[in-house]
């Protein structure tokens, strides 16, 4: 089955390095401080972690604005936790093959992929032409035409930035105060 969504890759930048220089420990409790972050935001943002790719991984969403603020709440709350390594971050929105009830293939999920390992630290980066609407507190600067291995041809991206402002994914507040009966 073919379903519309956005898929996000994330990658731990410099994990191999840091792991040479400081040990399988020192590495160990980054990355286990790294999930834990990734766990919690997309719990708050509504996402779905797909899969665990060693110092990365890919995450699922059904609305683009909530695979945007995940992956700037998730850059933003990373710088300390995961010190000195940064993170890269790619985005694609669109039609994926629902592939054994559990696992994503298409353009997007290859798309979202290729854009993470184009990144640079610190970069959140999605192509222009699948922008469907920026979340509040978000910005976008143009970052240029990229070349993606297994894609013809350049395409135009865009870099993200800013602050999402914090909205409820699922507002219950008001079951609290109805009554069973009124």
């Amino acid at each position: 089955m073919r379903v519309p969504r956005t898929f996000v890759f994330v990658d731990l930048s410099g994990f191999t390095n840091y792991t040479a220089a400081f040990g399988d420990d020192a590495a160990g409790r980054i990355l286990s401080a790294f999930r834990s972050l990734v766990r919690e935001i997309a719990s708050e943002r509504g996402v779905r972690i797909a899969k665990w790719l060693g110092d990365g991984c890919m995450l699922v969403s059904v609305d683009q604005t909530n695979a945007i603020s995940f992956a700037l709440d998730l850059e933003d709350r990373s710088t300390d936790v995961c010190a000195p390594l940064s993170l890269r971050i790619g985005i694609a929105t669109g039609y994926a093959l629902l592939f054994e009830g559990d696992d994503y293939i298409g353009s997007a999920v290859n798309m979202a992929s290729r854009l993470c390992d184009v990144a640079g630290p610190f970069e959140v980066l999605l192509p222009t032409m699948q922008l469907e609407r920026l979340p509040e507190g978000v910005t976008a600067t143009q970052y240029g035409e990229v070349e993606l291995r297994g894609f013809p041809g350049s395409i135009d991206v865009l870099e993200l930035g800013g602050h999402p402002v914090s909205q409820s994914i699922n507002d219950t507040g008001e079951l609290w105060t109805r009554t069973p009966f009124g």
